[in-house]
């Protein structure tokens, strides 16, 4: 029995190095502060406006939070890109770091903001930064994890979100009816992750396959600063990062899809899920219970409910395959939109927890498609950047999103019908899908698109 035989009959988890596990917990972390952000300002963007307008303003406060929202995202969308960019050409590792450095000083900033404005302008800085993050870890779970463990290596990145917005609903429990300042320490504790740099530094290897696509991006230039003639990938590899991208037909099919069905998610979810707390907390004060508690215990139940939809989405994309699998997810978040906001606010508090950790499940678990399946559909020497680009350019019109959510509900009146419209987006994800390569324990491409590495001895090498 080969080598290779004997660690695919092996329990998955002991299929795995000492470095494997590093990197995943590293990426987990990053994602996890990540999430903390996210969540803290779905948590407290209501009571934070409440403080940052005047009292005749109040009633508007669904659109200003939309306007809040769509910078966050727009600034996600640029930094993502950039941070996807920027690990192609200096490494995972090192951009990870810059990454982290920058959300947790960005974060601790949001806490001084003085006026809506402002704040809008700190959460678009903050935007940058947590978009910059996520592509690295991504790329280098997917570069250092085995083939036929990689879903779950996604899975288990992309929880991360989760566990971030549980900690944060947890931190939002605790000091949430603290006072009108409550959600300024929010973005303080914030600034904590910039410790991790110094643990991430010391401990996690830079990815190989990375380093190898360096070492032959270096190759080719010398070649093209020689005079030689290039052809074939050595021309692609002196190509900046985005150009290829676009430039490279045998990756366009896998890009155009996968753009879909990422906008789809985006769109629809900064629509629809980032309104769950303050729709509980409404649905709340109705009964004449405490917003701030019942908003804060819906983020917790969404959060916990999406951690284990992270982890299962990635277990079952490895068992039964990435394509079946993502369908699932986005028919679902399509289904559960309108029972949560409409059927649900009529409701008693104790159901409408419950479908909201439903939908937690989904709404939050679909990410991890993501992680899972995006770096298997690009060559190591753009993946970073493709990764990148299509997991947050879609931002740049999902944007509008939580604009014109927030719009609908002060037009509508209500939560149900503006969640609605909006959550139609999904219906986008399961349209696609069909589109894409299934990949499942497929070897990860090198220097060829998935549809021409399939008999690519170099794409096998693990």
């Amino acid at each position: 029995m080969s080598i290779q035989q004997s660690v695919l009959h092996l329990p998955w988890y002991r299929s795995l190095n000492r470095d494997q596990w590093k990197v995943l917990l590293a990426s987990n972390l990053g994602w996890t502060f990540d999430g903390f952000e996210i969540f803290a300002l779905f948590l407290t963007v209501g009571f934070a406006l409440r403080q940052l307008l005047d009292a005749a303003q109040y009633a508007a406060i669904p659109q200003y939070a939309g306007y809040i929202l769509a910078c966050t995202v727009f600034g996600w969308a640029t930094g993502g890109v950039i941070g996807g960019i920027i690990a192609d050409y200096i490494g995972r590792k090192r951009t990870m770091m810059l990454a982290i450095l920058a959300y947790s000083l960005t974060t601790g900033l949001s806490a001084l903001a003085w006026d809506w404005e402002s704040f809008a302008v700190l959460r678009f800085l903050v935007g940058v930064a947590i978009g910059s993050e996520w592509a690295t870890g991504a790329s280098i779970v997917s570069e250092l994890w085995p083939d036929h463990a990689r879903g779950k290596g996604g899975g288990l990145l992309q929880c991360g979100a989760g566990i971030g917005g549980l900690l944060a609903s947890g931190v939002w429990l605790l000091i949430g009816g603290t006072g009108p300042h409550a959600w300024r320490w929010m973005y303080l504790i914030g600034v904590l992750p910039a410790f991790v740099v110094l643990w991430i530094r010391r401990n996690i290897p830079e990815s190989p396959r990375w380093e190898r696509a360096d070492e032959r991006r270096r190759a080719a230039r010398d070649l093209k600063r020689s005079g030689a003639a290039l052809d074939g990938e050595n021309r692609a590899l002196t190509r900046f990062t985005v150009v290829d991208l676009f430039a490279d037909r045998s990756v366009r099919r896998a890009f155009v899809a996968s753009f879909v069905m990422m906008f789809s998610v985006t769109f629809a979810y900064w629509g629809v899920g980032t309104f769950i707390p303050t729709y509980v907390g409404a649905i709340a004060t109705k009964a004449g219970l405490s917003a701030p508690y019942y908003a804060g215990l819906a983020g917790f139940i969404t959060s916990a409910c999406g951690i284990v939809g992270f982890i299962s989405l990635g277990f079952l994309a490895d068992t039964i395959g990435r394509k079946p699998t993502a369908m699932l997810w986005y028919l679902m978040c399509l289904v559960l939109t309108p029972l949560v906001y409409l059927w649900g606010q009529s409701q008693d508090i104790a159901v409408v927890l419950s479908l909201v950790g439903v939908f937690g499940f989904f709404t939050l678990g679909i990410w991890a498609w993501a992680p899972v399946w995006l770096p298997e559909l690009f060559p190591t020497r753009m993946r970073g950047t493709a990764v990148a680009f299509v997991f947050n350019a879609p931002r740049f019109i999902s944007c509008l999103g939580p604009l014109v959510a927030g719009t609908l509900v002060v037009a509508l009146g209500g939560y149900g019908w503006a969640a609605t419209y909006v959550g139609l987006f999904f219906a986008l994800g399961v349209l696609a899908a069909p589109f894409l390569p299934e990949t499942r324990g497929r070897p990860l491409p090198e220097t060829l698109s998935p549809a021409g590495a399939a008999g690519a001895s170099a794409s096998a090498a693990d």
